[in-house]
């Protein structure tokens, strides 16, 4: 077995902009790992600023995993507590390392041919920009459509939303908000209850995480469904997670794999979502299509029933080659006949 790592740098066809601030790049670290004739692909993609992971020493942790899988070792000897995208990379290298085929991560509909209903996301730019943006996502045939919000002045992006919200009905269109933590404690009711005039179907992470008594009152009162997402990075334990989602009863959590420690660690929230009657769905988090391809097969062994967050694969202009397809608002795949899959791995 030999394993090794390779960065590869993704560039944004246009700058990705939140109210943490503005993206133009995002390194991907592809884990290789060799058996025979066969090769595995793994993603770490950790988000600077959001990531739990230790950046300063990330690319020595990486070595010194290749260097044990490499031994023959099993990657669990390699402390990654503090590392949760290499954790999600790890996961995905050998679920497909038993699959041996490329691309192939779980047996699943995805794989299958089974497409799955995504949202579509609209970043942060200027108003105007945005409104354009969101007009063609209904044009391509969304019927949910995400919004970056809380860098604007919000009576802007109030404006905004009455407009998309006279181009298309509540019966039409589902809006989602992510604020990405940018409300504060003194006016997030405030700004909610005003935000409900235009039917939102979800606000994700209002105010930034660790505020959890104000995020109980907050999901208590609040006249749009709240969403955690921040809010659950770094809670490892299921006594941990359950303490969380009891204390705050949130109507919704957002899984993003590579922030929390891959698929089992998300199984676990989606676990205790469902015993609490909390609904959930996933998210990429800016991730290369390796991982994209991973998570959209994850995400098919459960039954959704809420559009996903898979969206974020177009947002490159020197995205990896993949048998990934979108179809208006579907996310499918070919793989069958997809003849280049290990050609544009082998760049790597």
């Amino acid at each position: 077995m030999k394993a090794s790592y390779h960065t590869y740098e993704l560039e944004f066809i246009k700058p990705a902009r939140t109210s943490r601030g503005e993206m133009k790049t995002h390194t991907a670290y592809i884990i290789k790992l060799q058996q025979g004739g066969f090769t595995a692909y793994g993603e770490a993609s950790p988000i600077p600023g959001l990531s739990r992971d230790q950046l300063p020493v990330f690319e020595h942790k990486l070595t010194e995993l290749c260097e044990a899988m490499s031994e023959g070792r099993a990657w669990s000897s390699v402390d990654l507590t503090d590392f949760p995208s290499i954790q999600f990379a790890c996961e995905v290298l050998h679920l497909n390392m038993r699959q041996e085929k490329p691309f192939k991560v779980f047996d699943c509909s995805f794989y299958n041919g089974h497409p799955i209903k995504i949202n579509g996301l609209v970043w942060m730019n200027s108003i105007d920009e945005m409104i354009a943006e969101a007009r063609q996502k209904i044009a391509a045939g969304f019927s949910c459509i995400k919004f970056k919000v809380g860098a604007h002045d919000f009576d802007a992006e109030c404006r905004m939303l009455e407009y998309i919200r006279k181009l298309q009905g509540s019966f039409q269109l589902d809006i989602r908000l992510d604020a990405n933590g940018a409300f504060t404690a003194a006016d997030a009711i405030e700004k909610i209850r005003e935000l409900s005039r235009f039917d939102i179907h979800s606000i994700e992470q209002p105010v930034k995480p660790n505020q959890h008594e104000f995020m109980q009152e907050l999901c208590a009162k609040s006249k749009i469904p709240v969403a955690l997402d921040e809010e659950l990075i770094g809670q490892f334990s299921d006594t941990e997670k359950e303490k969380l989602l009891t204390t705050i009863r949130p109507q919704y959590i957002i899984l993003k794999p590579t922030l929390l420690g891959g698929f089992a660690e998300s199984d676990a929230w989606i676990k205790l979502a469902l015993k609490n009657d909390i609904g959930w769905w996933a998210t990429s988090s800016l991730e290369s299509n390796i991982a994209l391809n991973a998570l959209a097969q994850w995400c098919s062994t459960h039954q959704v029933q809420l559009s996903q967050g898979l969206g974020t694969g177009s947002l490159y202009k020197n995205n990896i080659p993949s048998p990934l397809r979108l179809d208006g608002e579907y996310l499918s795949s070919d793989y069958e006949n997809y003849e280049s899959n290990i050609a544009g791995f082998e760049l790597l």
